[in-house]
């Protein structure tokens, strides 16, 4: 229309410069916490699955890990470190080679151009990235640091009582060394963790009951214990 005044025509990276601050566009700060983040969802995750094999889940894939980790202790226990990993080698190679030559012989009578039959597995990417691996390596810090302040405070004897109960625990577990050994223990404690807790989820409530009976008994026999030393007693009242 004629009335109107035509407005100027400004470029847009003048208008853009024009704008105000908090309008123009402004790239988000890279969060120093993200890589954190998803070492955190990489524990969950891992955390998830070994759930689920505890609590047998999934009865072929635990029985399956759950068995072939007892062999290997129970083959640790009988023989060296040394000829159970060479033994182990040798049959997953014995069965890989066994198949790939199964496979070449076939596809030479039946003429066919298969492939070879571990190609799937050959072109699956299995490199982990720099990113992956810090994310790993942040999460695991976060769980180094706490350990390594506990051992400090214990150590250091912050608190009287709890560094007595790391040298009665230890003290305990002098003569458990002295009936088993390491690889023993080993299978003891894979028994107990893939039997305990469905153990535990099926017979919770009777469970919980006596575990509350034996904690309570625990802490009035602890607080007699800390009302008698007289450091705890005094920082108590204080």
């Amino acid at each position: 229309m004629r009335g109107e005044p035509s407005r100027p025509v400004v470029p847009a990276q003048l208008s853009l410069e024009a704008r105000p601050r908090s309008e123009a566009s402004v790239e988000p700060a890279s969060d120093p916490y993200r890589p954190l983040l998803r070492g955190f969802r990489c524990l969950t995750l891992a955390g998830a699955i070994v759930h689920n094999l505890i609590f047998w889940r999934d009865v072929k894939k635990t029985g399956f890990v759950f068995g072939t980790t007892l062999i290997v202790l129970l083959s640790l226990a009988a023989f060296s470190v040394i000829s159970v990993v060479s033994y182990l080698i040798l049959a997953l190679l014995s069965v890989t080679i066994s198949f790939r030559v199964y496979k070449s012989v076939i596809q030479a009578v039946q003429k066919s151009e298969e492939g070879h039959p571990f190609k799937a597995y050959l072109d699956v990417d299995i490199t982990l990235s720099s990113e992956a691996f810090h994310n790993y390596v942040n999460a695991a810090m976060v769980h180094i640091n706490r350990a390594l302040k506990l051992i400090i405070r214990l150590f250091l004897v912050e608190d009287l009582v709890d560094s007595l109960k790391l040298a009665v625990f230890m003290w305990l577990m002098t003569y458990v060394g002295a009936v088993f050994n390491g690889i023993t223990l080993l299978i003891l404690a894979e028994l107990l963790v893939f039997s305990v807790p469905i153990v535990y989820e099926k017979y919770k409530t009777q469970i919980d009951h006596y575990v509350g009976i034996a904690r309570d008994q625990t802490k009035s026999i602890v607080e007699k214990i800390q009302a008698k030393l007289p450091g705890i007693a005094k920082k108590k009242a204080e």
